[in-house]
């Protein structure tokens, strides 16, 4: 798949080295399922409007990557919007590989497409669909997905990442797409994964941050964003890579807490951004945490401090 990317023309080879160039800059990470369309085409606006180089978005039990992709890229002119990430087990290789050349083809070049194997959980549990393991999967995928034929006049494969946290999918994701795109991690992993990688691969790292001096409201915002993950395998085995113990996990313990989720004033989130880059991040997408608990919009004042558009 990687080569079918890199022996695009050159015209389109301009534009993948354009798009790195923009993801220099931060992003912003957005749940859109609590939004109406108009709402999410509006927050995506906004975003574009202060100078973000990209919105990513999940796929779960909500919104259709692909189609809520259309919507945002409808709404946007300069925007890239990323998949964060859209399942393998949700669509067969050759579908995901017609949506994603369509979606490049409407948006001239915008669209960053994040591929992920999900969870055991929400593919066998939610769906009743075969779990496989996921490197093998994935591998499998990409394969399928590189023979599948194109016939779009005017599409070619946008650029893809996977949701990489171990070393094996690290490995595979510089070794078969443009980089990686991990979530729930640390600077540390950021390290990592860059070791791993190798120096031209794309590193998009989430990072989670709530702007407050509080330290009992930012840990109650971790704790609500990790009642959605703390029982998905794939982060849990991450968090233990990282030196993290059961107990520190259950138990919420802030050494844990402080470490997966940037708090502070302004300046102590920019020093936990700045350590992401420092490691080797090639992107770093911001997820804004409201203090408030609001979770159907980003924590804008957040998004006004770090906007590109003004540094």
């Amino acid at each position: 798949l990687a080569t079918r990317v890199a022996n695009c023309d050159p015209l389109r080879m301009a534009n993948l080295e354009a798009m790195a160039t923009q993801l220099e800059s931060f992003g912003v990470w957005q749940f859109t399922d609590g939004q109406s369309s108009a709402q999410a085409r509006e927050m995506a606006q906004r975003i574009e409007s202060l100078g973000y180089s990209a919105l990513w978005i999940p796929e779960a039990v909500g919104r259709h990557a692909f189609v809520n992709s259309t919507n945002l890229l409808g709404a946007t002119e300069h925007l890239i919007v990323a998949t964060g990430i859209a399942g393998i087990y949700n669509r067969h290789p050759g579908v995901m590989m017609m949506g994603a050349t369509e979606l490049d083809e409407l948006s001239d070049g915008r669209f960053l497409l994040g591929l992920g194997v999900s969870h055991a959980p929400i593919v066998s549990g939610l769906r009743g669909l075969a779990y496989d393991k996921p490197l093998s999967a994935m591998r499998t995928y990409l394969t399928q997905m590189a023979e599948a034929p194109i016939m779009i006049p005017g599409g070619q494969m946008p650029p893809v990442v996977l949701a990489a946290l171990g070393p094996k999918m690290l490995d595979l994701a510089a070794a078969e797409t443009v980089g990686a795109h991990p979530y729930w991690t640390t600077p540390e992993h950021t390290a990592q994964a860059r070791e791993i990688m190798g120096d031209d691969a794309w590193l998009c790292v989430e990072q989670k941050c709530v702007l407050t001096t509080d330290r009992q409201v930012a840990h109650e915002r971790a704790n609500d964003q990790l009642s959605i993950y703390i029982s998905l395998p794939n982060y849990r085995n991450n968090w233990l890579r990282l030196g993290f113990t059961d107990e520190e996990i259950d138990g919420r313990e802030p050494r844990f807490l402080d470490a997966v989720v940037a708090w502070g004033d302004e300046d102590a989130i920019a020093a936990r951004l700045q350590e992401h880059r420092d490691a080797g991040a090639s992107h770093v997408c911001i997820q804004a945490v409201d203090p408030s608990g609001e979770q159907s919009m980003p924590d804008w004042r957040l998004l006004e401090a770090f906007a590109p558009a003004d540094r």
